[in-house]
């Protein structure tokens, strides 16, 4: 039965007017009245190594199409998507580049699209980014979906259904839309900007500072004389040559030194303002002025887990959302390997398959996979679970703690003589004859007798433990 009041009530999840009505922030002008776009933020070295440095890193982890078995995920090379974001997305690049295109605009525009095109059957047979200063995104009036409009070099504008755009978005108020951490934050970048065309204006004029040439008389021409003295004294090839003054004019500096004006340490504060944008430890784009032997790894590790990881899970989930159909999804998913960027030096390394493979949860073949090592064969123990041999079962544990409160024989029967009738198992009170030593595979094995001496001490009714190493049984 229709509803009678469908057309009077509008659903909140499903909006008709505008994509967002959250805060945007736009590219332009900033404090230090530098404009800042993305096209000249990367041209600030510190955005480009930032940049760089997390692109290339995502770029380069294993990526592949995995899927849900009993056992635990497994890859899924047979899928038709696999060959796709591992190998080649397009016949025009790379894996490598399809997904360090993506990061470089989602790092400068907060926003990364990609076209998906598919086949007459719907199947996905190619992936090809698109430029994000090119696309609007925008609300259809009548159904309320998403409408991606994409201006092409030929001025064009082609439009998209949502099926057909794998859209990522950065952060972001609303959901939808993603913010470029350009825009936000382009006071800092603008900053960064202008002492760094400071520092070239300074070194262009001769690393000498501006003054005021002061002429005793009047100058016909000053002109001229501004451009004479700036063609023969200004440059930094003309740098410490010496002035002649002539008809008694004198040079009056009037702006101040460099190391006044703190120029070196605006640019270090700078390098270090914009790593904290990105988060990016500084060391990662070659400032290690902070950075120790000791500290380093951990710094490439936290890396990893607060830098990289997330990026990793936005882009997983955007894409097991949009190249799945229903039926694939929850069976078949997209997953990046970090485990490389997880992995200690050569020591801790080592260490950490010691224990793995001294308690039974790591084989020889699992250390050697890790390592990107050749296996063992099975007939020569490549796949053996080991554990050492003094630990027991928890519950063999309790059992022989129960039977020492009750003073219980767990193993032997109380007539001296054992299940397989060994009279020498158990003896007779007052018998010290017939205790041996344990058996010698086991280190430390428990006992329980009534008398007997031990290194010329005698005790009764104890339970004690001997190692045969250092017992002297008599």
């Amino acid at each position: 039965m229709k509803n009678p009041f469908a057309g009077l009530f509008r659903a909140r999840d499903k909006p008709r007017d505008v994509v967002s009505a959250a805060t945007t922030f736009s590219f332009g002008g900033s404090s230090a009245g530098k404009s800042v776009t993305p096209r000249n933020a990367i041209q600030v070295p510190v955005v480009y190594a930032c940049v760089r440095v997390i692109a290339e890193t995502i770029a380069s982890l294993p990526f592949g199409v995995y899927r849900e078995a009993p056992g635990g995920s497994l890859k899924a090379p047979e899928h038709p998507l696999y060959h796709i974001v591992h190998d080649e997305p397009n016949s025009e690049m790379t894996s490598f580049v399809w997904r360090e295109t993506m990061l470089t605009h989602l790092l400068l525009w907060g926003n990364s699209y990609s076209q998906i095109i598919r086949s007459g059957r719907g199947r996905i047979i190619g992936l090809y980014p698109l430029l994000p200063d090119r696309m609007e995104v925008d609300r259809d009036d009548r159904t309320g979906r998403l409408i991606y409009t994409y201006s092409t070099t030929n001025g064009e504008a082609v439009r998209l259904r949502p099926e057909d755009v794998l859209h990522i978005p950065g952060l972001g108020f609303d959901g939808v839309m993603g913010y470029s951490p350009i825009a936000i934050e382009k006071n800092a970048i603008g900053l960064g900007i202008a002492a760094e065309e400071y520092g070239s204006k300074f070194f262009s004029n001769g690393a000498t500072p501006s003054g005021i040439l002061t002429h005793p008389n009047t100058v016909k021409n000053p002109k001229a004389l501004r451009e004479a003295w700036m063609e023969a004294y200004g440059g930094s090839s003309n740098s410490n040559r010496i002035a002649i003054l002539e008809e008694g004019m004198t040079f009056t500096r009037i702006s101040m030194p460099n190391n006044e004006a703190q120029f070196l340490e605006t640019r270090k504060f700078q390098v270090s303002e914009i790593c904290r944008i990105f988060r990016v430890p500084p060391h990662m784009i070659g400032d290690l002025d902070r950075a120790t032997f000791s500290n380093i790894e951990n710094q490439s590790i936290s890396f990893a887990v607060h830098t990289i990881r997330p990026w990793l899970v936005r882009i997983e989930q955007a894409m097991n959302r949009a190249l799945f159909s229903e039926k694939e999804k929850g069976v078949y998913y997209v997953k990046f390997n970090l485990d490389g960027l997880m992995r200690g030096d050569y020591k801790s390394r080592m260490e950490g398959y010691a224990i793995g493979r001294q308690n039974g949860w790591l084989s020889a073949n699992d250390i050697r996979t890790l390592e990107n090592m050749n296996p063992i064969q099975d007939d020569q123990g490549g796949n053996v679970y080991l554990v050492n041999g003094n630990m027991i079962p928890i519950q063999a544990a309790a059992k022989a703690k129960a039977a020492e409160n009750t003073g219980a024989l767990p193993e032997q029967n109380k007539q001296g003589t054992s299940e397989d009738g060994d009279p020498t198992a158990n003896p007779e009170p007052g018998n010290t004859a017939g205790v041996r030593p344990a058996d010698p595979a086991v280190n430390t094995v428990p006992h329980t007798c009534h008398d007997y001496e031990v290194s010329g001490q005698t005790r009764s009714d104890a339970r004690f433990e001997h190692e045969e190493s250092n017992t002297e049984w008599r």
